[in-house]
């Protein structure tokens, strides 16, 4: 007995079967929506997963107790352990409590080597301190010197622990801005010394005296008499 055909079945909204056109236009409809919704998904799931892998990453990596805020490097260490191949001793100066140093390496740059140490003061103020030379004893570039100091012009000149400065006193500049407000350029004979920041003019040139007391020792002044002076 021959297997009856089943009659067409009416499409809702058509009130008629379909056409075998119709047909054909509706598959493809749907079929292309199936992939559109498969390529979401993949991609839905892919973000799933990278994003997954990002925080297996995240909580591998050891991290430290506290933030930056917190952070502060022994610059005392660090300026001996540095010191040898520096040639000489390093800068390493006594500072108020509360401060913290955030830096203190020894880098090269255009033939130059210097020590440079940048503080948080206890004011939430910036504070460096750069102590430069060169590997023949010849001056350090005014220009270098110059860069380091944002371009900004000298006011000035000042004695502080055993060594004239040349200040440069731009208190006016925003330190959101800038760096620099106050900064103080010494000539050692061998190099430079640099202390510049956002701080107060007094306070940095405290940290100037210590900058210089760190390096050569105690200094004395022009109204202290040496022992050879009074004998």
């Amino acid at each position: 007995m021959a297997k009856q055909q089943k009659p067409p079945v009416e499409v809702a909204g058509l009130g008629r079967p379909e056409t075998p056109a119709e047909t054909a236009a509706r598959k493809a409809i749907d079929s292309h929506n199936y992939r559109a919704r498969k390529t979401v998904n993949n991609l839905v799931l892919s973000l799933l997963v990278s994003l997954g892998l990002v925080l297996v990453i995240f909580l591998m990596v050891p991290r430290g107790t506290g933030g930056f805020e917190d952070r502060s490097v022994d610059v005392v260490t660090l300026a001996a352990e540095a010191s040898p191949s520096a040639g000489r001793t390093l800068a390493a100066p006594d500072v108020p409590e509360g401060w913290k140093a955030k830096q203190a390496v020894l880098r090269q740059s255009e033939g130059i080597t210097y020590w440079q140490i940048n503080y948080t003061t206890a004011d939430d103020a910036y504070a460096a301190v750069v102590q430069a030379f060169t590997a023949d004893g010849s001056p350090v570039d005014e220009a270098w010197i110059a860069t380091q100091l944002e371009q900004q012009s000298p006011t000035g000149t000042e004695r502080l622990g055993g060594l004239d400065w040349i200040v440069y006193d731009h208190s006016d500049r925003s330190p959101d801005q800038a760096n620099m407000l106050f900064g103080l350029a010494a000539d050692t004979g061998d190099g430079a010394l640099l202390v510049y920041g956002t701080d107060t003019a007094g306070t940095l040139r405290v940290l100037a005296t210590e900058v210089a007391a760190s390096v050569d020792g105690p200094q004395t002044t022009d109204s202290t008499p040496t022992a050879e002076e009074t004998s």
